[in-house]
């Protein structure tokens, strides 16, 4: 006999001393063949359902739809199971709350396609996604050579307000961790002034790397515009060096460029003085100075010019002298003779420390310019190849707000080519760099942008207009946290806010406010 059967009749039709609910006559017939009943076999069964109901699950049934298409929220099957909190505390099967309704958009968190790691384990560790809590792994060049490819250019462009994290977290995903790689360097143009040098030197004792130093008053380096390494050609097919002695002329007279007349007055100089120094030492600008405004009737270039023609020629070279002029007795301390042999490519860290030279004028621009052409005709060299290089920008607003920005924009492909990536820091895009200049060609090219806070509406509506964002993400960008920021990897991937993580001895090498905080070493002196 079945455990069924063994039920008295007491126990059926007076189930209140047993604690259960009670069963209607109508429903006390057996019925556990029936194939066209609902539910499963314990709702099949009044009499062991009575009993047993309260252990299993609620029959699902169809659930009405309304004209429009939708689910009225209140009639779903979460909202109508049994909330008796007698029996929840019991551990009966039953609901505390009833369902609410919601939107695609509040739901978007349940859909684990969405907050799935936004990138791959490979590359340089870079912090920790917000939403998914997962690991973030950050490399040009890794997202470059990937199949398929992430992205297909290798600039990275890094923008916020300071005090953000942008350089705490540049020094630490594009110097430090890289370093550890196998052929990788890095160099970097530092621009912070702390405690009298750039704030990356730490780390440059740290990797045991070349401290390149500029300085005014005649200790540091001196950096030939003449130099071997900065000849050759761009990518437009143009002299490096003469696009350059362009540029120089634009930066000592304000933006204001040469014309065609003064233009060829300095090519004919340029061609003169390499002619004379052949096969002999490396000219240096102080060479070029003395030969602008000596004009060379015989030049077949001049062939058939007349006297009044020369003579215009000789008065643009004339002007052309002045510039460079001022250019050796303001500036001479730095490009005033034959390059120093601390400027070298030998580590796997260089700095080029121009925290000393004066923001206003055109030294740090003229450094970081001819800088970066030495360093495309370095990495040419055979013994120089085959080795990945960040190059580290601190306050590109210099060279791409300015004339400069023409030579980046010319030399770009040649960067990818020779395994450079090109690193750029800026406050704000929109004040750093004129819409529709060369720099925002440059700005544009980059496929990876670490957007950091921005607090002024403009600046959060320039990254959204700049790289494609989600309309929303402007208020999200003036209100980062330190150390947050908004990352776009490539065209069409969405925006991830990441959470940069730092180790006790990153955190360290990357303080830039050791000079605002007292130690007990501060007051020494004075007592």
């Amino acid at each position: 006999m079945g455990p069924v059967e063994q039920l008295s009749k007491e126990a059926i039709t007076e189930p209140r001393e047993l604690g259960f609910p009670l069963i209607p006559e109508a429903e006390q017939k057996v019925v556990i063949d029936d194939p066209g009943a609902k539910g499963s076999w314990i709702q099949r069964v009044p009499i062991v359902g009575g009993i047993l109901r309260t252990f299993s699950a609620p029959v699902i049934e169809e659930v009405q739809i309304l004209e429009s298409g939708e689910w009225p929220p209140y009639t779903e099957q979460g909202t109508r199971l049994r909330v008796n909190e007698s029996k929840a505390k019991n551990g009966f099967y039953a609901p505390a709350f009833q369902g609410a309704p919601t939107t695609t958009r509040q739901a978007e968190i349940l859909n684990t396609a969405l907050i799935a790691a936004p990138t791959g384990v490979e590359g340089v560790a870079a912090g920790r996604d917000v939403l998914s809590q997962t690991a973030i792994s950050k490399d040009p060049f890794t997202d470059y050579n990937s199949v398929p490819r992430r992205i297909t250019s290798t600039n990275v462009l890094v923008v916020g307000d300071v005090g953000a994290g942008k350089s705490a977290y540049t020094k630490t995903v594009y110097v430090i961790r890289p370093l550890i790689l196998r052929h990788r360097r890095a160099v970097v143009f530092d621009k912070k002034n702390e405690k009298g040098e750039g704030e990356y030197s730490p780390i440059v004792r740290e990797f045991d790397g070349d401290h390149i130093k500029f300085r005014m008053d005649g200790t540091g380096v001196i950096f030939n515009i003449m130099d071997p390494a900065i000849s050759g050609v761009n990518d437009d097919g143009l002299n490096n060096q003469l696009v350059y002695l362009n540029t120089v002329a634009a930066l000592i007279r304000d933006g204001h460029g040469p014309d065609e007349w003064e233009r060829k007055a300095l090519r004919l100089a340029y061609r003169t003085m390499m002619q004379n120094f052949e096969d002999a030492r490396t000219p240096t600008t102080a060479d070029l100075h003395d030969l602008l405004g000596v004009i060379n009737p015989a030049d077949p270039t001049l062939a058939g010019m007349s006297p009044a023609t020369l003579e215009r020629l000789h008065e643009a070279g004339i002007s052309m002298r002045f510039c460079f002029n001022e250019l050796l007795e303001t500036y001479g301390s730095i490009f005033d003779g034959e390059t120093s042999k601390d400027v070298r490519l030998n580590k796997t860290l260089t700095s080029f420390d121009i925290s000393q030279l004066p923001d206003t004028g055109p030294a740090i621009p003229m450094v970081m310019g001819l800088a970066n052409l030495w360093l495309l005709g370095t990495v040419r060299r055979p013994e120089y190849r085959g080795i990945r290089t960040n190059v580290i920008n601190e306050e590109a607003g210099h060279i791409l707000g300015g004339p400069l920005a023409v030579q980046q924009r010319s030399n770009i492909k040649l960067s990818r080519g020779l395994g450079l990536s090109n690193i750029y820091n800026i406050h704000k895009g929109a004040t750093d760099v004129p819409p529709g200049s060369p720099g925002m060609a440059v700005i544009e090219e980059a496929q990876t942008v670490h957007i950091f806070r921005q607090d002024k509406p403009e600046a959060a509506q320039w990254c959204v207009r700049t790289f494609g964002l989600n309309p929303d993400s402007a208020n999200d960008i003036m209100v980062l946290r330190n150390g947050h920021h908004l990352l776009k990897s490539g065209a069409d991937a969405p925006e991830v806010e990441i959470e940069h993580v730092r180790s006790a001895w990153e955190v360290e090498m990357t303080d830039t406010d050791s000079a605002l905080r007292e130690t007990d070493s501060a007051y020494a002196d004075v007592a």
